[in-house]
């Protein structure tokens, strides 16, 4: 009784602390904020600690950059790179069909407040600037969908607003995404329309700097440098790290390169059966690509609206996609 007596004050004196540390911060009072800060500084740590292992243990290497300057050079900028990516990506936004929804409704009240331009749900309580401003979205995303489609697949059961084709709700995010990806836990955030391109950036330098530092680790091993035991120890814990994301940032390196050369994204690969405007479509013909290299272009070159939205193609261009390829398709690169 008399223990419990005594750490009584303590935890009403933590208590306090932390009631007035998260009124200064209120963005971390949440347990899923604070989770999300936690494992970034979790990644940030490991990729400090891959890298600043080889610099501390390999003396040659501290010699060689001292000659070859531009060596270790181009390795932290491909290490800085790969961090930058990683947390720009953290931060940012995949595209909300809200976002489009907000942007096509200024477009047709442009004197409106911003009271108007949120998303009202259709009651008899609603009034008349509400329902036309929906209504004018779904006239837009009516355009998008094949003719004939049921428009009680469009709405979402969650966010109870229309969504165009390629957006699906995202249950981590709450929110309804557009050209939804995939929802990652390691970043967590959305990858759709907005940031897959970065995303994909983002596993390339990881894949490099994986490969770059798993080879000064050989090199190291192999070195005459006197070495102690728990030195080899280190090294090979940290190698068979690298090793597990090597193998994991290679694997999603080459699915994502398919996914951006013929336009798909992985909820459609994986569930394409389940999505309904699919339905019909041969198995081989992927509706929104515009070819290999327009898709390459669109995805890391163009300056495309994210909040820009697409249509589904008519069945006359989908049949006209999956007839065989004759010897002029491919002299006029038809695939291209």
């Amino acid at each position: 009784m008399t223990s419990f007596g005594c750490c009584a004050p303590l935890r009403e004196a933590r208590a306090i602390l932390a009631d007035a540390f998260f009124r200064r911060f209120p963005c971390l009072s949440s347990h899923d904020t604070r989770c999300s800060i936690y494992l970034k500084l979790v990644v940030v740590v490991l990729h400090i600690s891959l890298v600043g292992t080889v610099f501390l243990f390999d003396t040659n290497l501290v010699q060689q950059t001292k000659e070859h300057p531009w060596y270790t050079v181009l390795y932290v900028s491909v290490f800085l790179a790969a961090l930058f990516q990683y947390l720009f990506i953290c931060c940012s936004s995949p595209g909300y069909v809200v976002d489009a929804m907000r942007e096509v409704n200024k477009m047709y009240y442009t004197s409106a407040d911003s009271s108007t331009l949120d998303f009202v749900p259709i009651t008899e309580d609603s009034n008349s600037s509400s329902t036309q401003s929906i209504s004018s979205w779904q006239k837009v995303v009516t355009g998008l969908y094949p003719p004939g489609s049921a428009s009680r697949n469009w709405t979402c059961d969650h966010c109870k607003i229309i969504r165009p084709p390629r957006a699906k709700h995202c249950n981590d995010c709450d929110k309804c995404v557009l050209q939804f990806d995939h929802h990652c836990a390691w970043l967590g955030t959305c990858i759709g329309k907005g940031n897959h391109c970065q995303f994909w950036w983002y596993i390339l330098f990881e894949t490099v700097l994986c490969v770059w530092t798993m080879a000064l680790y050989l090199s190291y091993t192999r070195s005459k440098a006197s070495k102690e035991w728990w030195q080899y120890i280190i090294i090979i814990v940290l190698f068979v790290i690298l090793s597990i994301a090597l193998i994991f940032f290679s694997a999603l390196l080459i699915f994502h390169t398919y996914l951006i050369l013929t336009n798909q994204t992985t909820f459609e690969f994986t569930r394409r059966r389940r999505i309904f405007y699919f339905r019909g479509v041969p198995s081989k013909v992927h509706p929104f690509s515009r070819g290999m290299c327009k898709n390459i272009f669109t995805s890391c070159c163009s300056r495309e609206d994210v909040l820009k939205l697409e249509a589904m193609p008519s069945i006359e261009e989908l049949e006209a996609r999956a007839r065989p390829y004759t010897c002029v398709d491919i002299v006029s690169c038809r695939c291209c």
